[in-house]
């Protein structure tokens, strides 16, 4: 199956300017980077969690959370050259109509079209990153997005939809825990529908009796991102879980059970 990044409809972010204007967002050093002399493979950009207002700097606290996961992602993809990012919020909070969070995440995949060249990008975004991801996914340099137990808004007919034709070309992957009581993951079933309509390479995993933060089988999240994001920007064979999951008509694809020990058999 190729993994290659199509030219779907690409959403309109404004981006961060340059100096003078406010904060700047910030991609730093690559978390455990591959050994020198080998080429990059691609860029996995790691979106933490954000509050829906905040004009304060992000916390420390919500790149902490998301560092453990950083490492193992780094050092499962170090051989074949993926570089791996926390990416620095301008600001804490989504905010609005600015969505400042899709917005840094769409400067940092430019960022890092700019450092390592004409590599495909994989977003992977927790909470409101995770809504990040998906919004900023139809950035040209982004093969794929990975949303882990996405914020997303309330249905409202007095509010646009979430948009969706940004995926289109990409391959993308939603994780949410069933009995998640901060994100409801009703909405990200639905969202995942209206996306499967317009990019077949869409498809979603739930994780049984497990909340927000995934600790219950966080292991088995952390191989399902490693097998997810390293198949897309390697154009590697997608373990069958997966291609199940890419493979199957909704409700089935959408609503796929991550199995416990999920990743201790794979390679």
């Amino acid at each position: 199956m190729g993994h290659q990044a199509g030219q779907g409809a690409t959403e309109r972010l404004q981006q961060p300017e340059g100096e003078g204007t406010g904060p700047l967002p910030r991609l730093g050093r690559p978390v455990a980077p591959p050994p020198a002399g080998v080429p990059t493979g691609g860029v996995v950009l790691v979106l933490p969690d954000g509050a829906q207002t905040s004009a304060r700097r992000p916390s420390p606290f919500s790149r902490a959370v998301v560092a453990p996961f950083a490492r193992s992602l780094a050092r499962a993809g170090a051989r074949e050259g993926v570089l791996v990012h926390v990416v620095r919020y301008r600001y804490g909070g989504w905010n609005g109509r600015d969505a400042a969070l899709a917005a840094d995440a769409a400067w940092a995949a430019s960022e890092a079209v700019g450092r390592y060249g004409d590599v495909p990008v994989c977003l992977v975004g927790f909470g409101m990153g995770g809504r990040a991801a998906l919004h900023a996914a139809g950035h040209e340099a982004v093969n794929s997005a990975l949303a882990v137990a996405p914020w997303l808004p309330e249905d409202d007919i007095a509010a646009p939809e979430e948009p969706v034709r940004q995926l289109v070309g990409r391959q993308v992957l939603i994780v949410h825990g069933t009995n998640d009581r901060r994100t409801d993951p009703e909405l990200s079933f639905r969202l995942a529908e209206r996306a499967k309509k317009a990019n077949r390479g869409t498809c979603r995993f739930e994780v049984h009796s497990d909340g927000h933060a995934l600790r219950h089988h966080s292991r088995e999240v952390t191989a399902l991102a490693k097998d997810f994001a390293l198949g897309a920007l390697l154009s590697r064979p997608y373990s069958r879980p997966v291609e199940d999951a890419l493979a199957a008509p909704p409700p089935l694809g959408l609503r796929m059970p991550l199995a416990a020990g999920f990743g201790k058999t794979l390679t």
